[in-house]
């Protein structure tokens, strides 16, 4: 989906604490929103999520530029920052909640996505296929404040020191040649 010369991506890879905080240090990405998608109920509450019986993922939508940043480059940091090969988990997050997925905002989206995946299928780069699912993105559901912004606003935090600073380490010594400066991040 391209509003204003941006596209659109919506991930759901685990908490989406780690993914806000990496998606947001990525050059090319103007903006990112914590939320919930794929499920059926409307308006959900982050303890309705947590339950696992609304069907709604923890994702990020990303609004980035793709001039600066492709969609599919989006996804190559999608699939180095969270193992999606684990159905239903991220470590010791469990339940449908933290599924992967990708939901597609275009068929364009979508051939790129089921492309890459069969991509990295045939590298053998896991132990195990891919589950990540690719599924139509219908609406989002914006998180409530306090997860906005949540490992910015909360590094001393015992989850985000333990799970979600890691992460960030990972993907910026993996991506450094595409991280935003320092003075964007400030």
């Amino acid at each position: 989906m391209l509003t204003n010369g941006q596209e659109v991506a919506t991930l759901a890879g685990g908490c989406f604490w780690c993914l806000e905080a990496v998606f947001d240090d990525l050059r090319g990405v103007e903006s990112v929103e914590s939320g919930y998608a794929g499920g059926d109920i409307p308006n959900p509450t982050y303890q309705q999520v947590c339950t696992g019986k609304t069907g709604h993922a923890e994702v990020v939508q990303v609004t980035f530029d793709p001039d600066v940043v492709s969609f599919r480059e989006i996804l190559e940091v999608f699939f180095a920052i969270h193992d999606p090969t684990t159905l239903n988990r991220q470590g010791a997050d469990i339940g449908t909640q933290y599924r992967s997925a990708i939901f597609y905002h275009s068929p364009e989206q979508k051939e790129v996505a089921e492309k890459l995946i069969a991509e990295l299928n045939a590298e053998n780069i896991w132990d195990a296929p891919i589950v990540t699912e690719v599924v139509p993105f219908k609406e989002l559901y914006v998180a409530e404040d306090y997860h906005q912004e949540y490992f910015a606003n909360n590094p001393s935090q015992p989850y985000c020191r333990a799970v979600v600073a890691p992460k960030v380490v990972k993907f910026r010594q993996k991506f450094l040649g595409k991280l935003k400066s320092r003075q964007q991040n400030a």
